[in-house]
């Protein structure tokens, strides 16, 4: 599953990096390329002669060696994933932090592939307030934190932190590479709320936490698609992947992003709580309280929806969602035709578990062909997953002429 997939291995200095060669075994027996890139610590932890016999290239260790200058940027380009195994708390700090004082540092500043961190250190460190900042500053980053063992430690103690176990890594990017049903489709979807600017510090928006958003563009990558997500204001983290990750603040960003990514897209998800109205005017300083009533008037934004809509040819698919609190099913009908969508996705905010901010979501998908699928309360991932199964056989009922 492996074959031909480029790995790039980065080895931090600590006890765990002899589990960075039982990785680079596994990869290389899949036929994967690897190629190792050494802190100057991890010398002193696990022999460069040994990874580079393993992964019959050179271990790059320095910027340069001798005359010869390490392309830390071509490295950062070359690699389809890049996995830093071990990660010492010294490395993750540096991380999150942007230092660039070795050729580890340089790569990982220069990557533009997914980075995996398989964090490794005693419990004591893992646990400590500096490292779970770290942690979440790296989160924010689109990096993807391999989570970490329990047992045995280098100190003696029995606890959190170990490296999670090559075989979980291997495990792990088996799904990551699996071949989907929507290879070679675009995809996108718009996730989270819209924030309209009343003056500098205040705005109009909603509760969106772009939970269901997010999930739909994991699917929509699982699945094979080559996934966009244009996002809201959210502080939801959003996992380490191939999904290119556009942020925006506005209604009329988020318009321009779409009206020039949805031309070029095969699947259209609109799962953002865009904000009906706008301020028609922002105030370009803080408004100071007073006793005297305020009155702001207000304006409509566009609707991205009915805008793709209004341009959707018939090979493409475009879903919408419909959040509704009375008459659920005619109004999500009625957005469905207006809207010119090919199904529409109704949520009820009386239905309990499901709409802001939760975990589960209870959804009822309507196609403009009449089929209509209920399906029960589950966790957002659950009804991502099965909201792209809809997808997916209605692109090859249109692709097959049915």
């Amino acid at each position: 599953m492996l074959k031909g997939k480029k790995i790039l291995l980065a080895i931090t200095g600590s006890i765990a990096a002899y589990k960075a060669i039982i990785l680079l075994r596994l990869l290389v027996k899949e036929n994967a390329e690897v190629k190792v890139v050494l802190t100057p610590a991890a010398s002193d932890f696990v022999s460069p002669l040994v990874l580079e016999t393993l992964s019959k290239n050179e271990v790059i260790r320095g910027l340069a060696s001798g005359s010869k200058w390490s392309n830390h940027v071509m490295l950062g380009r070359w690699a389809d994933l890049m996995i830093v195994a071990p990660a010492s708390c010294n490395t993750l700090s540096k991380m999150a932090n942007g230092s660039c004082d070795n050729l580890l540092l340089a790569v990982y500043l220069s990557a533009t592939c997914p980075v995996w961190i398989a964090p490794a250190m005693d419990e004591d460190m893992w646990k400590h307030p500096s490292t779970k900042r770290n942690i979440k500053e790296l989160l924010t980053f689109n990096n993807k934190i391999l989570q970490v063992g329990t047992g045995e430690l280098a100190s003696g103690l029995t606890g959190e932190g170990r490296m999670c176990e090559p075989e979980e890594i291997l495990d792990e990017l088996h799904q990551f590479f699996k071949p989907g049903k929507l290879n070679g489709l675009k995809a996108f979807v718009t996730a989270g709320p819209t924030h309209e600017k009343i003056d500098p510090v205040r705005f109009i928006g909603n509760n969106s936490s772009g939970k269901m958003g997010i999930e739909l563009a994991l699917a929509l990558e699982k699945a094979g698609a080559e996934t966009t997500l244009v996002i809201g204001p959210v502080s939801t983290p959003i996992p380490a992947t191939t999904i290119k990750v556009i942020p925006v603040q506005t209604a009329l960003e988020m318009q321009d992003v779409c009206a020039k990514i949805f031309p070029l897209t095969d699947i259209a998800i609109m799962a953002a709580a865009v904000a009906d109205y706008r301020p028609k005017a922002t105030a370009s300083e803080k408004i100071k309280k007073s006793d005297s009533s305020m009155v702001i008037e207000l304006v409509p934004n566009p609707d991205i929806l009915k805008h793709c809509g209004s341009v959707k040819n018939t090979r493409q698919i475009l879903v919408g969602f419909a959040l509704e609190t009375n008459n659920e099913e005619v109004n999500a009908r009625s957005k469905l035709a207006n809207k010119n969508a090919s199904m529409i996705v109704l949520n009820s905010l009386n239905d309990a578990g499901s709409g802001f901010g939760t975990d589960t979501n209870k959804v009822t998908v309507f196609e403009d062909d009449g089929k209509v699928h209920s399906l029960p309360l589950q966790t957002k991932k659950e009804v991502a997953t099965e909201i792209v199964s809809i997808i997916t056989e209605r692109w090859y009922e249109n692709k097959d002429g049915k």
